[in-house]
């Protein structure tokens, strides 16, 4: 079908949706309208069309959806919908056709209700022409911060503000793109600015990292298993590190990395996420109760609230230079960075939660760009079992690790020792090894933008980030970030495509991780290597 003349499916929906708007008991479903601001950039056009495509060839999505991009730019819907389809992977091309006759676009300004309620006046007329009980709203958010507070004022005034007046509006709920401002003066700016409009129930922040399966998977892993919780202390846990690696460089957006750094970028948000499921005590309730969100994000923010503000003496900073053949500039090479920058582009440090289970725990965190591979996971390193040494002496006995890979080929794997295989009793370490490609080949791995965005429409917010995590988490940074920026602290130049600055290896070696040089993961159905190091 031409896309020219998808613009008329729309126009149809009603008409074939009328006949079939009452279910088996005669109610009529609720329909769903997604507003997206910003419609016409990277982030909605890469992330939130695409996941929201998949929801909809999945079933996910109401027959009675109506999705409508805004942003200030001038365009025809069937001009958008050429833009987008590009980005539409899987599927067949009648979905695809049919998802993209669900969705329309109109222009206007962020700061403006009059235009916003416009575009609703003709929404609402769209809504009503389907049969629906009631419309549920889902507004996104994929803007920059600069902008919130005026597209949220718009949307207050002209549709949010008086819809519990409506029988015909169900729930209006917003999800929020980090950045959450940066530092902790900002933050409290936006924030206040946020809740001065919303109550905290309106709103999702949403970090796409707790929508990855390995992350979901964290608290499954440590609360449904007897073998592991017993375990998860100070008394048998001697480090936790969680990485984030990535090969390249800034891929020529040195100029929006250069505001923000790998800090803001990637630690305070990702990796402190991350952290707090590792480290909080066991929630009251994950699923089932209607307080489960409150009781998974309690823990969150108390296990915060414990960690000290990181120390420059316990963080490594490094900055990339160019590859030795040229190919990639160095990252003051990029002409839209300054060259005497002294963001860093990877950072390794050290936490430390004051707490009875996690006292004396160093937990490490390090995120690079341009590194040797890309990456992301979490390695739980035990202390060493006791005597062993004496036992195999003059044997170097390697310490058990549990590791959960992120990304890429997520998986789940176990460092035990085992007998090396010959005539020598000699311990040596082997992977008991969940490869998710190779065990759930047949099933389906969600985008993590894709689970997200599900989790609001159901309602469900635990997998976002509440206003006093924010708080609690740029407390721990602010004062490292305020002393980076004022005393102009230079990074440590490191090579292209390696590991970082050596000094990082130092770092965490004087903070007690060990590191057992044997090889490298490589997963099920290849060769069982020895380690796959930080």
């Amino acid at each position: 079908m031409p896309m020219q003349k998808i613009e008329s499916r729309l126009e149809l929906l009603a008409e074939e949706l009328e006949a079939d708007h009452l279910d088996q008991g005669g109610a009529r479903p609720d329909g769903l309208t997604v507003f997206v601001v910003g419609a016409s950039g990277d982030l909605a056009k890469k992330k939130t069309y695409p996941s929201l495509f998949d929801l909809f060839r999945h079933n996910f999505l109401t027959d009675h959806t109506i999705i409508c991009g805004y942003a200030r730019s001038t365009k025809s819907t069937a001009d958008f919908r050429d833009q987008i389809l590009p980005y539409l992977k899987g599927g067949t091309e009648e979905e695809k056709l049919a998802f993209l006759s669900k969705c329309i676009y109109r222009n206007g300004n962020y700061d403006s209700a009059e235009d916003v309620g416009n575009v609703f006046g003709e929404l609402k007329q769209l809504e009503s022409g389907t049969g629906c009980g009631k419309f549920n709203r889902l507004f996104y958010f994929a803007i920059p911060p600069s902008v919130f507070v005026p597209i949220g004022k718009s949307l207050k005034e002209a549709v949010i503000g008086n819809s519990h007046e409506d029988p015909n509006v169900g729930w209006s709920r917003l999800i929020v793109e980090k950045p959450f401002g940066r530092d902790s003066e900002s933050f409290r700016d936006l924030s206040s600015a946020m809740s001065d409009l919303y109550t905290e129930d309106y709103i999702y922040r949403i970090d796409h990292y707790l929508g990855k399966e390995m992350v979901q998977n964290l608290v499954i892993l440590r609360f449904a298993n007897a073998i592991f919780e017993p375990l998860w202390n100070r008394d048998h846990i001697k480090s936790v590190t969680i990485t984030f690696k990535e090969d390249f460089g800034t891929k020529g957006r040195g100029g929006y990395f250069d505001s923000s750094g790998i800090i803001r970028d990637v630690i305070q948000n990702h990796l402190i996420q991350i952290l707090s499921l590792v480290a909080m005590e066991p929630p009251v309730a994950v699923t089932g109760d209607q307080d489960s969100a409150s009781f998974v994000r309690d823990e969150k923010v108390k296990v915060l609230n414990c960690i000290d503000p990181v120390k420059l003496d316990d963080c490594v900073l490094g900055q990339y230079l160019a590859p030795e053949d040229g190919s990639e500039p160095s990252y003051t090479g990029d002409p839209s960075v300054p060259d005497d920058s002294v963001t860093p582009t990877f950072a390794t440090m050290v936490l430390w939660i004051n707490n009875p289970r996690w006292d004396g725990v160093p937990f490490i965190l390090k995120a690079g760009k341009a590194l040797n591979e890309r990456k992301g996971e979490i390695r739980i390193q035990f202390k060493p079992a006791p005597g062993a040494n004496r036992m195999f002496a003059g044997q170097e006995v390697p310490r058990n690790e549990l590791v959960m890979r992120l990304q890429p080929d997520e998986a789940v794997y176990m460092k035990a020792n085992v007998k090396s295989p010959g005539l020598k009793t000699t311990p040596v370490m082997s992977e008991l090894d969940l490869s998710y490609a190779e065990r759930y080949a047949d099933e389906e791995m969600f985008d993590a933008y894709t689970r997200l965005i599900l989790e609001v429409i159901r309602g469900r917010q635990a997998t976002f980030v509440r206003d006093d995590e924010l708080k609690a988490a740029w407390a721990i940074f602010t004062p490292l970030l305020h002393r980076i920026e004022a005393e102009r602290i230079k990074p440590i130049p490191y090579d292209f495509g390696g590991r970082g600055p050596p000094e990082s290896d130092q770092l965490l070696k004087s903070r007690g991780y060990y590191q057992y040089h044997g090889g490298k993961y490589t997963g099920r159905g290849k060769r069982m290597s020895m380690l796959g190091g930080p």
